[in-house]
């Protein structure tokens, strides 16, 4: 707790908030890039992409949410790393026309202040985009994060003419301090100009992926009815990293995600689970995204019956084999749409050393 006593002498004695809160629904940031890229003529075929870009961390073994220990980032890895974005979605057979991105930086400590989402705009075949933080804080109190900047974002080849954050229900499962402090996740609604269809639509989440109370249950609820809540006769696309995996997928991964050293369910009831159970033991929620696929106006890329197979795992832990290879071990992220999508949808397993999520893409087929 000591750590924590000079910081929050600060923090009670200022005037100026440290944490944004947010209000329930408010006007997401708009940007554009500072180079226009004419998009490609084949606008009646969109592709799609959703992907978790671990802010630009790629695998960098990271305290938190990996078996490391770091917390900042030099200027040259930052760039590192986004160069390598970068050059995936450059050599794609395919392109994405549209990309929802969750964690992404635009002002953090930990990322060398670089503005994510302007950089990927400035350096790809994007044109316009949407931005919704989930973690808007002057200083964080702990950890040497210092001031932090992350959220969600759409990137997009044609103009984003309305974007709007929606708040997501706060945990309830922290102490008043730590929650304060602690991450606003939301949903970014956007609205493109397209040439294929009158009125179209994006929308972009990244759920709870630590809680312990229901706070992942009232997440899913509020997209799925904000996606439901979509005027008729309007296309769209919905997705990101939903912290749930499919219907009969395996439950519990806490052995999947030991680091060196760490020992788990070595009770006779098979426990104790590993911190964070939420995320490692799906037990409590293992339909928890099932309305998705009982929804006949979806279609959600890679259906379940296909999701539970290792080449559409999303996912990677940070215990690699001997050859320091990246094991793919549940699905995580999706893309859902009322139009149709080709194929089913494909997952990137092969940018494995650039985030601890695999994107996850779909063609568009409009009626």
């Amino acid at each position: 707790m000591a750590r924590y006593f000079f910081p929050l002498i600060f923090f009670f004695c200022s005037c100026e908030p440290w944490v944004n809160e947010f209000g329930n629904i408010e006007e997401a940031v708009l940007y554009e890039s500072s180079i226009y890229t004419e998009p490609q003529e084949d606008g009646n075929s969109p592709k799609v992409m959703t992907w978790n870009i671990r802010f630009g961390a790629a695998r960098i073994p990271w305290f938190g949410d990996s078996c490391g220990d770091r917390v900042i980032m030099t200027e040259e890895e930052v760039l590192e790393n986004l160069q390598a974005i970068k050059h995936f979605l450059d050599t794609m057979a395919v392109k994405p026309d549209i990309i929802l991105l969750q964690e992404v930086d635009v002002l953090s400590k930990r990322s060398f202040y670089i503005d994510q989402v302007q950089w990927l705009l400035d350096h790809t075949h994007f044109n316009y985009g949407a931005y919704a933080s989930m973690w808007q804080v002057q200083f964080i109190p702990s950890d040497g994060l210092g001031r932090v900047d992350a959220g969600n974002a759409v990137l997009s080849r044609w103009p984003i003419i309305d974007a709007e954050r929606i708040q997501l229900p706060l945990r309830t499962d922290q102490e008043d301090i730590v929650q304060y402090f602690y991450l606003r996740r939301n949903i970014l609604k956007t609205k493109i100009e397209v040439p294929f269809t009158d009125t179209f639509y994006a929308l972009c989440t990244h759920t709870t992926a630590f809680a312990t109370d229901d706070t992942k249950q009232k997440h899913i609820d509020l997209f799925y009815d904000t996606i439901t809540s979509i005027e008729d006769g309007a296309i769209y696309i919905a997705g990101g990293d939903l912290n749930s995996v499919p219907p009969e997928a395996i439950l519990d991964y806490c052995e999947s995600d030991m680091c060196s050293g760490e020992s788990y369910h070595t009770n006779l009831n098979g426990e104790p689970h590993k911190e964070g159970s939420y995320f490692n033991n799906f037990s409590d929620e293992p339909d928890l995204i099932q309305p998705f696929y009982d929804n006949t106006i979806f279609d959600t890329a890679i259906e379940s019956t296909n999701a539970n197979l290792d080449n559409n795992f999303t996912h990677s832990p940070w215990n690699t084999d001997s050859n320091n290879n990246v094991h793919w071990d549940r699905k995580l992220d999706y893309i859902i749409s009322n139009s149709g999508l080709l194929d089913g949808g494909l997952t990137h397993q092969e940018a494995n050393q650039l985030s601890d999520h695999a994107p996850v893409s779909a063609t568009l087929v409009l009626d």
